[in-house]
């Protein structure tokens, strides 16, 4: 019986001449665009210091470390298609099939941002704070990459909304071990993702500006967020994955993350409330007025006794309470 149901894109790779463009590709790339742009904005409005400049400097190392991070989670976590029984390591570098997991490329973009900002002389706290909703927004556009790839969809539905998938796409049923009869639907798990990162986007925008949320708590609620969702749609997919007692790995990866993230989010909530009132980790002497020229003291927030002796006030006067509040 026919019902309604999503179609999948006819093709996801375009010519032009010799060269191929690729709509997953294409999603990637436009997602880190809209991700730079909201971070500027934000980067720039929400504390003191922030610059274009320093964006696209700590972006220029945390795009690249990205990518290759998502890629080794993924070769790590499902290394069956390419090193296991009739597997082919060389495809493990056909970043453009798909294949990008989320938590290598936030853990290693973050070590990429981690040098861009120490680079710049940024606290990097506050860019990931600026960064948070617009990476929800990026991975939101790079889920309709999975859409033109026609792949990592969910479990057999009825639904009017149910995803058709093209014969050459199907997957394995992993409850018969045959593949999945022409005509099914599914779970367009792609669009539920994309919906949520752009639903939780919008709640972090409010809690932000509700809260004024600041060292890395907006990042922490980011990370909260999308585990949140992440958990049920993970359960809902169908696409061969490593199993821990009976739950998909990413699932499991992403009730840890979460859990480590919220408590990040409480611990520094009471160690550090209120936001940083200025986004560079040092002011150089010479801009304050001193006569070294290679001197640094620290921001308000970070100044030590010994600072505030060398500047002629008693140690424990804070010339500016509210700054470090």
């Amino acid at each position: 019986m026919l019902h309604a149901s999503i179609p999948s894109p006819p093709q996801g790779v375009w010519h032009i001449g010799a060269f191929p463009v690729r709509a997953y590709a294409l999603a990637i790339l436009a997602g880190i665009v809209l991700a730079v742009w909201i971070a500027t904005k934000r980067f720039t409005k929400r504390t003191e210091g922030g610059t274009f400049d320093d964006v696209l400097e700590i972006a220029f190392w945390a795009v690249p470390f990205g990518i290759v991070g998502g890629r080794l989670y993924h070769v790590i976590t499902t290394p069956q298609p390419y090193f296991g029984a009739g597997g082919d390591p060389i495809r493990a570098l056909y970043i453009w099939e798909g294949g990008l997991g989320i938590w290598g490329a936030v853990a290693l973009g973050g070590l990429g941002a981690y040098i861009g900002a120490r680079r710049q002389n940024i606290r990097l706290p506050v860019f990931a704070d600026a960064l948070a909703p617009g990476l929800l927004v990026a991975q939101a556009v790079g889920r309709l990459g999975n859409w033109f790839n026609q792949e990592l969809y969910g479990a057999p539905t009825t639904l009017p909304w149910g995803l058709r998938i093209d014969p050459d796409h199907l997957v394995t049923n992993p409850a018969t071990g045959t593949t999945f009869p022409v005509g099914t639907t599914f779970h367009p798990t792609f669009l539920y993702e994309l919906l949520w990162n752009l639903a939780m986007a919008g709640v972090l925008l409010w809690l932000d500006r509700r809260f004024r949320l600041g060292h890395g708590r907006v990042f922490w609620a980011y990370v909260v967020l999308y585990t949140l969702g992440r958990g049920w749609i993970e359960a809902l997919r169908v696409d061969t994955a490593n199993h821990v007692l009976g739950l998909r790995l990413n699932v499991w990866t992403s009730i840890v993350v979460g859990l480590g993230a919220l408590a990040a989010f409480v611990v520094v909530g009471r160690l550090r409330p209120g936001r940083e009132p200025d986004a560079r980790r040092r002011i150089p002497a010479d801009a304050e007025g001193e006569n070294a020229p290679d001197a640094e003291t620290t921001t308000p927030t970070d100044a030590t006794s010994d600072d505030k002796t060398d500047s002629g006030e008693p140690a424990g006067h804070d010339p500016d309470p509210a700054a470090s509040a």
